[in-house]
């Protein structure tokens, strides 16, 4: 397994795009490795988007969004409200905002969802995200859920067990309306994260995982 660093994607600060469908995907998706890129690079800069939210849904966004950036540079936090579960049935109005934030960013990294993954909103944001940013460095995360849809990722990022800690107490103290769901819990984020360490031959045994589908090398 070849270990790439992403300390040498330029000599600019690292700008990090984050997109997620639901208010909590991102956090799900790739929230340890926010941590630990924040941490090691405090001059990173995060956009964090947002794409569905009710009311209360939308006060923990913000909410959770603070504590995983809380270390970076700057950052800039959007939440939006389209319907959750109709994102095909609104492609223009998503496409448009994709065509927003190429005008206004030039992220170093771009995290989104899994191109198979099995939510409608997800994919959608997946292929918009394609669509938009070509010739960035973009890495899709994954949601363990009902649908049974994990794959093979190909890309890990190894976690200490104390990033692992602070991201599922950030995903408890912000998410509350999620506690009641049978999935929300510290076991499954932890098991997601275990296996793929596993995989990852983590020192740690814990790691969150990626689809890399197209990355350029540039070998001078």
């Amino acid at each position: 397994m070849m270990n790439l660093r992403l300390t040498d994607l330029g000599k600019q600060p690292l700008q990090i795009l984050c997109l997620g469908a639901h208010s909590d995907d991102i956090e799900i998706g790739c929230g340890g490795t926010i941590l630990k890129l924040i941490e090691s690079q405090p001059s990173t800069r995060v956009d964090w988007v947002v794409f569905s939210s009710s009311k209360p849904r939308r006060r923990e966004a913000l909410r959770s969004a603070g504590l995983f950036l809380k270390g970076a540079r700057s950052k800039n936090i959007a939440v939006r409200s389209y319907r959750d579960g109709f994102f095909p049935y609104m492609g223009m109005k998503i496409k448009q905002e994709f065509e927003q934030l190429k005008k206004r960013v030039n992220p170093s990294l771009v995290f989104t969802h899994y191109r198979h993954d099995l939510h409608q909103d997800h994919r959608l944001l997946n292929e918009l995200t394609w669509n938009t940013f070509r010739d960035h460095l973009i890495l899709e995360y994954e949601i363990p859920k009902y649908d049974g849809d994990l794959g093979s990722p190909n890309v890990f990022s190894p976690l200490e067990t104390s990033t692992c800690k602070k991201k599922a107490a950030f995903l408890q103290q912000a998410f509350r309306t999620q506690r009641s769901k049978q999935w929300f819990s510290d076991e499954t984020f932890f098991a997601l994260m275990r296996l793929r360490g596993i995989e990852a031959c983590s020192p740690t045994g814990f790691a969150e995982a990626f689809y890399g589908r197209k990355v350029s090398l540039q070998l001078q």
